[in-house]
């Protein structure tokens, strides 16, 4: 993301082969956003080592909110 100083790794997948493929080789520790109860993109962000979900910038959620949003099918 660049809405913050540091570096973030966005994985997102477009469609439910990419989404089956992001659910098969994500990390335990990523974070996954998704539409409840529609179809939408799977985006998932890669914590850094030690992080928690409360330490992730408020920049980066919006950012991850806002690309789930905008591959959505009814986003």
């Amino acid at each position: 993301s660049s809405a913050v100083p540091s570096v973030y790794t966005i994985y997102m997948g477009k469609d439910k082969y990419e989404n089956e493929d992001l659910i098969k080789y994500g990390w335990p520790e990523d974070v996954w956003f998704h539409v409840d109860k529609l179809s939408s993109a799977h985006v998932y962000l890669r914590l850094h080592k030690g992080q928690t979900v409360d330490d992730i910038p408020k920049e980066v959620l919006i950012d991850c909110a806002h690309l789930v949003k905008a591959n959505s099918i009814q986003g």
